[in-house]
């Protein structure tokens, strides 16, 4: 100890208030630990809350709103005078997670968490130092979880400046730019990208590889792809930012395009989405003698313990799929190993979603990864072309594909495309989970008219026996 430090102690610590630290400090004190947890922001509710899933889909649930009444002609539904007033929608965006925050602190008091608003530091395997806006601390421990998340990449020649935004700026401008370049075209330029297009803004996105959503099926990505030309976005693949500059107060881009010419650009803002890193580097790891990996990541076992086995870790600080369903589940594998219970991340499938317009959504093996596993599939789709909901909706592009093994019609894998998928792929991924079969959606009624059932209908499709599609041409042999 060092004088002026305060001394306390706890069971459990948990560092980071995002969806993984919040739900592993809530259910560890359920299971009867004294919990403690430390969180930079005076906040909990992490990236996810404060800047990232649900201030962006506040944004993107507007932008739709929007692009539906700019649509609405053909229902004969004529809107004119349609006006977006940035700073009300904001401060919209912001009452949402401010309601949101304010009724996890509620349930972080109800359990007796004991809260501390700093930078964590261990100094052992044992101590963990905060150092906090008042006196600092220092956290004797049992166990502790390591929740700490990623923060944007910023490349160069971009250098973060009121010009040059991440997602964490993007979702707070209350002026709309006129012309928007996004560098990178993975999930967050295309979802902020299409946003921005959506509220009226002139988008360019520039990706270095030869696809946009690199990772994601291509036949899915080519429905959003049509959608962004629609919007009118400007696409360059193989293409790289050399050289940017605040010039008169516009950023000046020079672009480098696959046949190695270039060209110059002016644009409003720029948003960077290159990709995350993870906070690791200024925790004192070393100290407590947990190991990261070469990008930093902390490597884990099925039971989210790190090389120290008191010292636990969990969500986008582990490494791929940084996502936060794929955080709340470790938190809670963490916290009931700690509290004795035979738990462990075993899952078979982590669910993901882009929201793009149309919506992305996937669970389980691609058609390409199940027959690279070695497996003889079966594969189904279903185009939303005949589906009567999705006609309903004005919104009919977009397929469900659903890839089953071929001998036991196990169910490997879902991808789908098209408007709300992402209420949809819960079904999918517990059928996945729980070791479905072709039979098993078929033989399920699903409510008719709704999106839901394009899954049956991919599936009726997987097994040469769809309704709402022309049969399957039979060989002679087989009349």
């Amino acid at each position: 100890m060092v004088m002026g430090e305060a001394l306390e102690r706890a069971e459990v610590v948990v560092i980071g208030g995002g969806p993984g630290g919040y739900t592993a400090a809530f259910r560890a004190a359920d299971l009867g630990k004294q919990v403690a947890l430390v969180e930079m922001e005076k906040r909990l509710g992490g990236v996810c809350l404060l800047r990232g899933c649900i201030p962006s889909k506040a944004l993107i649930s507007a932008a739709e709103l929007l692009q539906r009444i700019r649509q609405a002609d053909r229902m004969g539904i004529s809107a004119s005078h349609v006006e977006v007033n940035l700073p009300k929608l904001i401060a919209w965006k912001n009452s949402v997670i401010d309601e949101l925050a304010r009724g996890l602190d509620s349930l972080a008091k109800t359990r007796k968490i004991t809260r501390y608003t700093g930078r964590a530091t261990f100094r052992n395997a044992h101590e963990l130092f905060v150092h906090t806006a008042d006196q600092p601390v220092v956290i004797r421990f049992e166990q502790a979880i390591i929740a700490t998340g990623t923060s944007p990449i910023v490349p160069p020649p971009l250098q973060r400046s009121p010009h040059v935004l991440t997602s964490d700026e993007a979702l707070d401008l209350t002026e709309l730019p006129q012309s928007l370049l996004v560098v990178g075209g993975g999930y967050i330029g295309i979802e902020l990208g299409t946003c921005f297009a959506s509220l009226g803004c002139q988008v360019t996105v520039v990706e270095m590889l030869d696809r946009l959503l690199p990772g994601t099926d291509a036949e899915l990505v080519r429905v959003v792809r049509k959608h962004l030309d629609e919007r009118g976005v400007r696409v360059y693949l193989q293409s790289r930012v050399t050289e940017a500059q605040v010039v008169n107060g516009r950023v000046r881009a020079t672009i480098h395009n696959p046949a190695g010419q270039a060209f110059t650009a002016e644009f409003d803002r720029v948003l960077v989405a290159v990709g995350r890193r993870p906070n690791s580097d200024h925790l004192g790891l070393d100290k407590a003698g947990v190991h990261t990996d070469a990008k930093g990541y902390i490597p884990v076992n099925a039971r989210c313990q790190t090389n120290v086995p008191h010292l636990f870790a969990i969500g986008d600080v582990t490494g791929p799929p940084a996502l936060a369903h794929r955080a709340r589940r470790q938190g809670i594998v963490a916290a009931e190993v700690i509290a004795g219970l035979p738990a462990a991340f075993d899952n078979r499938t982590v669910p993901a979603v882009i929201f793009s317009d149309p919506e992305i959504a996937y669970c389980g093996l691609s058609e390409e990864e199940a027959r690279a596993a070695g497996y003889r599939v079966k594969v189904g789709r279903f185009r939303l072309a005949a589906s009567g909901r999705a006609k309903t909706l004005a919104h009919q592009d977009g397929l469900v594909v659903v890839i089953a093994e071929e001998s036991s019609e196990a169910i490997l894998g879902v991808r789908m495309v098209g408007p709300n998928v992402s209420e949809l792929i819960g079904e999918a991924t517990l059928a996945i989970e729980m070791g479905a079969t072709l039979e098993d959606l078929i033989s399920t009624i699903h409510p008719h008219p709704t999106l839901s059932e394009s899954l049956q209908e991919a599936a009726e499709a997987a097994r040469g026996q769809a309704i709402h599609a022309p049969p399957p041409k039979r060989s002679p042999a087989s009349t």
